[in-house]
């Protein structure tokens, strides 16, 4: 009977550490960890060689509810899984033991959509902001590196037809790619 655990950043510059202490803690004989995957994709390659891993009588153990995935019904299509298996879950952070009986799953169920519903409504708050903002003028992303003068420069020059226009994006000091964005909103 083996204590298997998971652990899921988003991004490649996140670190598990404090996964991996919870999970050190917890006393989990191995830990699979997915690094840069969205927890919105079903299948993750750590996650599946880690469910893939388990046996009957195994606990699987993840630091989060969230870490298992953002969906409620792939999170509990998981679990449903893992109970047909004769695998033990635990979440260490909502204190979710499946071998507690049927309150760990009705807790399970509750909290998961709960944190499926915080995910929609900061999905939500974000585009209410992007759409506010947008309305005001003020539009999100990086400043341009192309501002009045460089774009009169580089129109006047895209005009005399005495250069390509990769010369014309050395000349003004940005990328190829860049001066065709340039060309193409102007």
């Amino acid at each position: 009977m083996a204590i298997i655990g998971y652990t899921r950043v988003s991004t490649k510059d996140q670190d598990t550490a404090s996964q991996d202490l919870a999970m050190t803690k917890a006393k989990v004989d191995r830990v699979y960890t997915d690094h840069g995957v969205s927890g919105a994709l079903a299948s993750r390659p750590e996650l599946d060689k880690a469910l893939d891993r388990l046996d009957r009588g195994d606990t699987f153990v993840v630091w989060k509810l969230d870490r298992l995935g953002r969906n409620t019904r792939n999170v509990l299509e998981v679990i449903e899984t893992l109970i047909d298996r004769g695998v033990t879950f635990k979440s260490l952070t909502e204190q979710i033991d499946l071998s507690a009986g049927p309150m760990g799953k009705a807790m399970l169920t509750i909290l998961a959509a709960f944190a499926e519903l915080e995910r929609a409504t900061m999905a939500e708050r974000t585009r209410a902001g992007l759409e506010a903002a947008k309305a005001k003028g003020n539009v999100g992303g990086r400043p341009s590196v192309v501002d009045a003068k460089k774009l009169a420069t580089i129109m006047a020059l895209v005009r005399s037809g005495d250069h390509t226009r990769a010369d014309i994006a050395r000349m003004v000091g940005i990328s190829p790619a860049t001066l065709y964005r340039v060309l193409q909103s102007a």
